[in-house]
Parts: C-alpha cells; structure tokens; sequence
C-alpha cells in the first residue's frame, strides 16, 4: 500500500507547484535580485534532499562556500534529517554573521521543498532509483541541481534528466568529483595531447570490497524511518536493515553494484581521457559473477570490454588497486581512484608540461565549487547533464551484458542495443504512483 506521503502523485503535485511559482521558471527570483533577495554574485539559497553519509559529505562542501546559504534539509528518515538540521545550524550559528541566519527548515517530503520560491538550488545524495524524479521535478521547479552519480539508475531515465535539464535551463552537475582533482585533469590532458603516443586500450581496475550471499532476516520497520516513501518507484519488498542506506548499492532494484559506485567515477574518467564526453561508446560485452542466494544481487567478479568508433577499446575487471589507465603506442598513464595519485612510464612523462596551444581541461576550485560558480555564471560544470548521463549508460550497458553474457551492439545516437531482450532491461519500472 503507498504511504500517505505518496498519495498526490508527482504528476498532480507538480502541477499545483507550476501553477503557484509560474513554470516554467528559467532563473528564480533570487537568482535576479528581485523581492529583497540577495543577487547570486553574494549568495546561492541552497537545499539538501537525502542527508545520509554521501549527503552529508555534500552538505558540508556546499555550506562551506561563502556564496551559499543552506535554509532547509529533506530526508525519509527523521534521525537523519535532525543530525543533519543540529550540524548545519551549528555551522552557521559559529559564524561571525550569523544575524542574519534564520535557522533550517526540516522536510519529509523533497517535493515541499522543491515547491519553496526562495531556494534556488538543491543538492540530491539519495539511494540512486530517486535521483531521476528528484532531478526532473526539481528542474520544472526552476531549481539548478548538483545531483549525486551515477545520474540515473536506468538510461531512459537519464536521458529524461537530460531532457528536463534542457528544456528548463537548469545548470546541472553530476557529482562525479573525481573528474575535478587537478591529477585526474593533467593525466587526461597528457592522453589527450599524445603524451602516450596513438592510444589503443584504457584499462579499468575496480576491486569489490562487499560481502555477498547472506541471508538478512525480515525486521520491523523503525518508527523515525518512512521505508515506504524509500522504496519509492520501486517494487515492495521486506524490510531489512541492509537494505537501505548504505547498502542499497548492491541491490539491482535500487542501484547498479559497484559499476555504478566507484565504476561511475573511473569510466567517467576514461570517458574524459578517450575525449568521448559527448558520446558513448558502440559495443559491449562482459560475464559476470553474481551471488546465487541472500540479499545482494549486483556482480562481484566480472570482466567487460566497451568498443569506441574511434576505435580504442575501454576493459575492466575486478582486480586491484583500483584506479584507470590509459595505453598507447609510446607509453602509459594510471591514475588511482580514489587516491588521485598518477604512474606512468615513462616516469618522465609526469614532468610533461601542456603547452599553450595543446588541449587543456581547464581545472576548478574542487566540484562543489564549480558548480556554484556556474550557478553564478550560468555556464556548464565539469561534469554537465549530458556527460553525467553518458557515463551512466556505460554503467547500464556494461551491467546488461554481464547479466546476458553475450556481446552487444550500440547505437549511442538511438540509445539502443542490437538486441530486444537487452533493450527490455534497460527500461524502467515504476511503482504507482511514481511515473517519469
């Protein structure tokens, strides 16, 4: 039975928002000044949907930008959510102007907080199955989005992000904020500008660190947890503790397994080396190794290999350490994730400097301030729509293949595979009275 929280649909709730803040809104009334509000140029309103452990980590760079002023939190549990209302409002109250600090307005339910007119962005570090509804209905809200990776749990979801992102003029950033450690740059850079010669294979390394095959009992639900609206879109299932929060990340209902954990991170960044951002790559083909009983249904042994046009081929597995490194005909370069140390070899290309006229990547003051600049700005982060969501699909592509066992074609412009049974498992299903 859905919780009384979800008995306005998304639909219908985001209809009566529209109509009481004008959608759709290109840039809301504190971005421009107006109604007393203080310009962008001294300060972003800011809200945070899921305040877990991730969500926290979030919070805590976004606050601490001198730009931003953080006015309310949201989260299904209450326990986080007081946690997280004592540390940001003791942030703010040992602060030399903490005058003007009105205190954090805690939400249950992320669609009142997307239906305030003061806020002008949100940050969204919940379980992955949320992150598309959340993104979308915060872009109708006329809210700019830094929304955790990976973008989407499914790839028609993502390109719906994508969609909405677009069309409403939101600034979006994938919070892969590996792509933003200065080493990660200068290392693509070094690939980009042939540093390593003609590349030809980038090599993925990620390790699952996960116990798999228990058994968790049945437990009730606790009384600060609405494990309902957690669930969400997705289907009923018993409650039990591992099922939630942390360890949703291994449960193929809620999220990808480690292809969309770490994996996000370190083909996010092949994606920057291999200069592909704006594409996908054409074929797929991988095993995988998944438990045979208990909770958790994501792989934790597997092998898969990813196709470019431009011919260079992206493999992975799960040995260690774990990082990425991209090969070529004169040498190579690794860069460990989450470490952001570099080796190569030549060791000497680790002195290479990018010269004025080769390609440069650009760096940032760290992700959580990129995005607010661009909130500023109105210019694209490090990790935009678009990028964010094609590096999701990898994840998805991969995953697919590994539950199929067979090669599969691609088509990165149609976002289809060559094969109906696979194009069957990439779409997704929803749980009334949740819809795209």
């Amino acid at each position: 039975m859905a919780s009384k929280h979800n008995s306005l649909s998304r639909r219908s709730f985001m209809k009566q928002a529209a109509a009481a803040i004008a959608l759709p809104a290109v840039i809301p009334a504190s971005a421009l000044g107006r109604d007393g509000h203080t310009p962008p140029s001294e300060r972003i309103v800011m809200a945070s949907i899921g305040v877990g452990g991730q969500g926290m980590y979030d919070t805590r760079g976004l606050m601490s930008i001198g730009d931003v002023q953080y006015v309310a939190l949201c989260d299904v549990d209450r326990k986080h959510c007081a946690n997280a209302k004592k540390e940001v409002e003791a942030f703010y109250q040992g602060k030399k102007n903490s005058d003007s600090f009105k205190g954090i307005t805690a939400y249950h339910d992320f669609r009142e907080v997307l239906a305030r007119d003061d806020i002008d962005a949100v940050m969204i570090a919940t379980p992955d199955h949320w992150h598309a509804l959340i993104s979308i209905a915060a872009a109708q809200a006329g809210k700019d989005i830094y929304c955790e990776k990976p973008l989407a749990n499914s790839i028609p979801e993502g390109r719906a992000v994508v969609n909405a992102v677009r069309q409403y003029q939101r600034v979006f950033q994938t919070g892969s904020h590996e792509r933003s450690r200065d080493n990660s740059r200068y290392a693509c850079e070094l690939v980009r500008n042939g540093r390593i010669g003609k590349l030809h294979t980038i090599r993925v390394q990620m390790p699952v660190d996960h116990d798999y095959g228990i058994i968790y009992p049945e437990m009730p639900v606790p009384e600060h947890f609405d494990y309902d609206f957690w669930l969400g879109p997705a289907r009923e299932a018993p409650y039990t503790e591992k099922r939630c929060h942390f360890y949703f990340r291994y449960i193929l209902d809620y999220s990808a397994g480690e292809m969309s954990d770490r994996g996000a991170h370190i083909l996010d960044l092949g994606q920057l080396g291999n200069g592909t951002d704006d594409t996908t790559p054409i074929s797929v083909e991988g095993t995988g190794e998944f438990p045979k009983q208990g909770l958790f249904n994501t792989a934790y042994a597997y092998n898969f290999a990813f196709e470019y046009a431009n011919g260079v081929r992206l493999v992975g597995d799960n040995r260690g350490p774990r990082g990425i490194r991209f090969e070529g005909d004169e040498g190579w370069v690794f860069i460990h994730v989450h470490a952001g140390t570099l080796e190569a070899e030549p060791q000497s290309l680790l002195r290479e400097v990018i010269g004025p006229n080769e390609i440069h990547l650009g760096r940032s003051r760290g992700h959580h301030n990129d995005f607010i600049e661009c909130v500023k700005s109105r210019g694209e982060p490090k990790a935009p729509v678009e990028v964010g969501h094609h590096t999701a699909v990898m994840c998805h592509m991969a995953n697919i293949a590994m539950r199929l066992g067979k090669k599969l074609k691609w088509d990165p412009a149609t976002e289809r595979f060559d094969d109906d049974t696979a194009n069957r498992m990439m779409q997704p299903s929803m749980r009334a009275p949740w819809t795209l």
